[in-house]
C-alpha cells in the first residue's frame, strides 16, 4: 500500500520543494502524509469542480500545479472559492499537493522542458539558471531555449505554434524578423524573463501575463508572444500525469476532465 510521503518522496526526487520560489507555498496542502493513496486526480488548478471530481472518482489525492492558498487565509467561511476548496477536501479527506514553481525551476522534466517538447525545440537550456553555492547550475532554472528544426517565416511559425499548443488566439509585439529559429520560453507569468531572452539572442519569447508596458520591452530586439497562462502550462498535467503512471501501479492516477481555465474568449 502507497502512502502520500512516498508519492511527494518521488515528486521530491524530480523537483524538490527547497528549488521553490519565496513566494510560492508548493508541497502538501490539505491531508495527512500518512494517509494510504486510493487514487491520484491530476490538475493544474485545485477548483471546486476537482475536489468534486476527486470524490466521484474515488481519489484521495489532488496533485496540481498551482497551490490554492498562496498566502494565510484569516477566515474560512465558504464565502470565497479558495475557502470552498479547503472545506470539501478537508471534510472527506482528500490531500492537495502542489508542484509549482519548484517544477517550473526543473530542467529534467519540468514544466519548460515539456512545453519544448510539445514544440518539438533541440538543444534546449535553462534560459535564466539558478546558482547554488555561488555556482550556476545548468539543471535548475527559469524558462527555457532552444531551436526549431528548420527556420521559419514569422507568420508560418505563429500558425506552427497555435498548431502545436492548441491554440484559438495569441497575442504578440511587432513582426521584427522575417525568419525565427531561435525560441525561447516560459510557462505561466514570464514577462520577468525578457531580458535572458534577449541576451541569449532569441528570435522568440513566449510566455503569458504581459501587462501593456512589458510588451515595449520587445525594444525590436525580439517578438513576444503571449498564448495565455493556462495555455502555456496546460501541458504539465500530461507531465504529471505519465510520471505518476509509470511510477506507481497499486492505485489509480486520473488525468482530470475539467478544464479550470479561468479566462474565456470570444
Amino acid at each position: 500500500m502507497t502512502k502520500i510521503n512516498e508519492v511527494i518522496s518521488f515528486l521530491d526526487s524530480i523537483a524538490p520543494q527547497s528549488w521553490q520560489e519565496g513566494y510560492d507555498n508548493a508541497g502538501l496542502i490539505t491531508g495527512n502524509p500518512d494517509w494510504t493513496v486510493k487514487g491520484i486526480l491530476v490538475c493544474l488548478d485545485s477548483t471546486e469542480n476537482i475536489i468534486d471530481e476527486a470524490i466521484q472518482t474515488g481519489c484521495n489525492m489532488v496533485i496540481a500545479h498551482h497551490p490554492i492558498i498562496f498566502s494565510g487565509l484569516k477566515k474560512i467561511t465558504g464565502t470565497h472559492y479558495v475557502e470552498k476548496v479547503i472545506i470539501n477536501a478537508i471534510k472527506n479527506d482528500i490531500a492537495i499537493f502542489a508542484i509549482h514553481t519548484n517544477l517550473d525551476n526543473a530542467f529534467y522534466h519540468g514544466v519548460n522542458t515539456r512545453f519544448s517538447e510539445q514544440l518539438g525545440l533541440t538543444d534546449v537550456n535553462i534560459l535564466a539558471p539558478k546558482s547554488e553555492t555561488g555556482h550556476k547550475n545548468e539543471a535548475i532554472g527559469a524558462g527555457m531555449y532552444g531551436w526549431l528544426p528548420a527556420p521559419m517565416a514569422t507568420l508560418d511559425f505563429f500558425d506552427y505554434l497555435k498548431s502545436k499548443m492548441s491554440l484559438h488566439m495569441i497575442k504578440h509585439t511587432a513582426l521584427t524578423k522575417q525568419t525565427v529559429s531561435k525560441i525561447a520560453l516560459c510557462g505561466g507569468a514570464g514577462s520577468f524573463l525578457t531580458k535572458a531572452a534577449i541576451f541569449v539572442q532569441a528570435d522568440v519569447f513566449i510566455s503569458s501575463d504581459f501587462k501593456y508596458h512589458e510588451f515595449f520591452e520587445a525594444n525590436n530586439q525580439i517578438i513576444i508572444v503571449d498564448i495565455g497562462h493556462f495555455e502555456s502550462e496546460k501541458y504539465t498535467i500530461d507531465l504529471l500525469f505519465g510520471l505518476l503512471q509509470n511510477k506507481f501501479s497499486t492505485f489509480a492516477v486520473r488525468f482530470t476532465k475539467h478544464i479550470t481555465n479561468p479566462v474565456h474568449y470570444l
